[in-house]
C-alpha cells in the first residue's frame, strides 16, 4: 500500500468568505462550492445533525488544494483565541510564493497578521508567519537568488 497524492487539506473556519478571500489573496484559484449535510455526511464526521458550506481552492500548478469548511451544526463548545505556533496538531501550511513581500502585503490587506518577523534564514530562503481568519497560520517561503 501507497499514498498515491495529497488530495487536500481541510480547514474549518468561522466565516467562509473571509477565509476564502484571504487564500485568494495568495494566489489560490476557487474550485468550487458545495453544501453538504445528511446521514453520510454525519457518518464521516462522526457527529449529528452536520450542516455545512465548503469551499475548495487549488493552487495554481492544480497539485494541492484547501478545503475551507463553515459548520452552521452541530455547534462547537471548544476554547477561545487562536492556538500559538507550538501547539500540538496541524499549526501551518507552508506555501512556496515567487515575491514573498508582495505576498504578505496581499495576506494583510485582507487581515492577516505577520507572527513573527519577515527573516532571512541562513541566507537561503525569506520566511514568515501570516495568521489569518479562524488562526489559520500559513508560511510564506521565497527562496534566494
Amino acid at each position: 500500500m501507497t499514498v498515491q497524492r495529497l488530495e487536500h487539506i481541510g480547514i474549518v473556519v468561522d466565516d467562509l468568505e473571509a477565509a476564502t478571500a484571504f487564500f485568494a489573496a495568495l494566489g489560490l484559484e476557487l474550485d468550487g462550492k458545495a453544501s453538504v449535510e445528511g446521514a453520510l455526511v454525519d457518518r464521516i464526521n462522526g457527529l449529528d445533525g452536520v450542516r455545512a458550506d465548503i469551499a475548495i481552492l487549488r493552487t495554481p500548478d492544480g497539485n494541492a488544494k484547501v478545503e475551507l469548511a463553515r459548520y452552521h451544526s452541530p455547534a462547537y463548545e471548544g476554547q477561545d483565541g487562536p492556538e500559538p505556533a507550538n501547539a500540538p496538531g496541524i499549526r501551518h501550511i507552508l506555501f512556496v510564493v515567487d515575491d514573498i513581500k508582495a505576498s504578505l502585503a496581499s495576506l494583510q490587506a485582507q487581515g492577516g497578521e505577520l507572527v513573527g518577523e519577515l527573516v532571512n534564514y541562513e541566507n537561503s530562503y525569506w520566511l514568515c508567519y501570516v495568521r489569518g481568519p479562524a488562526g489559520i497560520i500559513v508560511e510564506l517561503a521565497e527562496k534566494n537568488s
